[in-house]
């Protein structure tokens, strides 16, 4: 427990010290990482080609349906999910990390420029 005026300037600084991730950075730096990572995080990283990937995806349309809606309640709808998301999948899946012995097989085959349309055409549906 705090008893005095001391122990409390002591332990404020301690707080600060320990918790405080951006102590030391001026107050610029600050500013400049916070509009960095906002352009960052508000640029296409996913700029695949949705029209490329509407001639790739072929074989998806036969378990996610033609225009990304599954008839199938066993397997995912693709149309409008978020780019970044289904590329993701499809790199863990090609890579092993998720597992699916349908998905593995056919992640398998795309090259990384494959996913990235795939993913920009179903993200690109609605």
């Amino acid at each position: 427990m705090i008893k005095n005026q001391q122990q409390l300037k002591n332990f404020r600084y301690n707080h600060e010290r320990i918790f405080n991730p951006y102590r030391g950075i001026s107050t610029m730096k600050k500013i400049t990482l916070a509009i960095a990572a906002t352009i960052m995080m508000t640029s296409p990283v996913f700029a695949g080609d949705a029209a490329a990937g509407k001639a790739k995806a072929g074989m998806c349309a036969a378990c996610h349906g033609a225009a990304g809606i599954s008839a199938i309640p066993t397997y995912p709808n693709l149309a409008g999910q978020k780019e970044a998301y289904l590329a993701q999948q499809l790199k863990h899946f090609k890579s092993g990390t998720r597992k699916n012995a349908i998905m593995g097989g056919m992640a398998m085959a795309l090259s990384e420029t494959d996913i990235a349309d795939i993913s920009a055409y179903y993200a690109g549906l609605k």
